[in-house]
Order: structure tokens, then sequence, then C-alpha cells
């Protein structure tokens, strides 16, 4: 029986898909309401680490595009443009509450040089002191790989498991467009059922994962199975939860059974 009210730690990441509309504008009622829980989830006495994607879809919806540049440099501007206005709608919303907010950018670099590493947990754990609360995201204007999808992180799933890593969380969810990890893609099969818990990871557990299930995002259920591979070896549970409803959040720090758990393994 799994049970997250004790939780101490606690990284939350939110994708493009769920942060915006089917236009790419910012689905603001969506923002406003995640918000909220987390800042009360905040006053609870729990530490927050909030991943979240969005730049590029912000960036694009700001400027009134039709679509995502197609060169390398427009995708890099839009993303500049569009993590300025991002920042600002959470410092916002996030002060309303009366919670301040930093800013974390990286890239690969800043996790693999031993020196720059140990300079983030520095920083993050200073922050977490500080009862402040870090917006993390790629640096997409210089680091080309998450919009390639390629090298470095490749996607924030990715990255939400590395932080969570790094700063020795107790639990890593992902709030996705979707309630969890199903048998079977439930867009097109209505007979597929939710998998409420994940205890191992196995060929058939990844064989039930599937591509991008947006537009607007560049990660799918794949990079969540990465996502667990990495948090579980490393101590951490991870949860896929359904960003549409964030009082889920409440739901499951209560200690209900929502979303996809996926189980690290303990000493006996």
């Amino acid at each position: 029986m799994r049970d997250f009210s004790n939780v101490k730690r606690v990284v939350v990441k939110i994708g493009s898909s769920t942060l915006t509309h089917p236009s790419g504008l910012l689905n603001i009622r969506c923002v406003e309401a995640l918000v909220k829980v987390l800042a009360d989830i905040k006053n609870s006495g729990r530490e927050l680490v909030l991943v979240s994607s969005g730049a590029q879809a912000v960036g694009v919806g700001k400027l009134g595009l039709r679509e995502k540049p197609q060169d390398m440099p427009g995708k890099q501007a839009v993303a500049a443009i569009g993590q300025c206005e991002l920042m600002y709608i959470y410092d916002k919303l996030f002060s309303e509450y009366n919670h301040v907010t930093a800013q974390i950018l990286l890239t690969r670099e800043d996790v693999d040089n031993p020196v720059r590493k140990q300079n983030l947990q520095n920083t993050f754990h200073r922050l977490l002191e500080m009862n402040i609360l870090p917006i993390v995201n790629e640096n997409d204007s210089v680091a080309t790989e998450e919009i390639e999808a390629g090298g470095s992180f490749g996607d924030n799933d990715t990255l939400s498991a590395v932080v969570s890593v790094l700063i020795e969380a107790d639990l890593l969810i992902l709030l996705s467009d979707i309630d969890g990890l199903y048998t079977d893609n439930p867009r097109t099969n209505p007979d597929a059922q939710l998998i409420p818990c994940v205890e191992r990871l196995t060929p058939e557990i990844e064989a039930m994962a599937s591509g991008a299930g947006s537009a607007r995002g560049t990660g799918g259920m794949v990079t969540k199975i990465r996502a667990a591979q990495l948090a579980v070896s490393h101590g951490v549970e991870m949860l896929i939860l359904n960003g549409a409803n964030p009082n889920d959040l409440y739901r499951l720090l209560d200690g209900e059974e929502v979303g996809t758990w996926f189980m690290a393994p303990h000493d006996d």
C-alpha cells in the first residue's frame, strides 16, 4: 500500500501539452489551478521543485505565430522569449500566495561537470532552505539538444528525473495529458486499462509506451519510462498523474491511489 503523506522533498514536472491549449496559447485556467495546489502543498511544509516545459509554446503564442519556427535559431529565439513570459506568469501567480520563485536553466554540462554539479546542488539546497520554489527548465537558448530531441537531456521528463536524483528528492511526479501508464493507448483502444503500480520495469512495461502524444510536447510515455528508470534506480519514487486534474496531487499526498506509481527498490 502506497502512502506518500510523509514525503518531504517533491519534484513536479509539467509538460507543454498540459500548459497550453491546442492553439498553442497558454492554458491560463490550468496554470492557475496548478499553481494554487502547488502553493498549498508548499504551505503544508514540503519542499517543492517545479520542472516546467512550455517555453517554446508560450513564445510561439506570444509572437502570434501559427507554428514553431523550423530553423534552429528561430526555435531558440522563441524559447528565449517564451521562457521570460513563462517565468513572469509563474512568479506573478505564486506571489499571490506569498511564495518566492527562482529560475534555474540547465544544460547537460552542468550535471556532467563535477564542479558545476556541486555548485548546482549547493544552489538547490540553499534555495530550499530559504523556502524558495525553484523552477527548472533546460536552457534552450544555448542547448539545442532538447529542441532536436537528440542528446543532452532530450526532454523534460528526463530532466526532472535528473533533478530529482541531484537533490535527493523523495518523490517525482510527472504531470501528463494522460492518467498514467495503460496497457495500450487509451486514445485508440477503449479497452486499455490503467496500470496503478509498476513494481519493476520489464521489457513488457517498456513495450506499452508510445511516442509523443501531442504536437506541443517533445516527450511521450517512452520518455516517462526512461525517467522512471533513472529515478527509481536512485531510490526516488515516481508517479504519473493527469495534469488536467491538479487536485489529484492532494489525493495522492493524502494516500489515495491515483495515476501510476513506479516503485523504487528498498532494502529490507
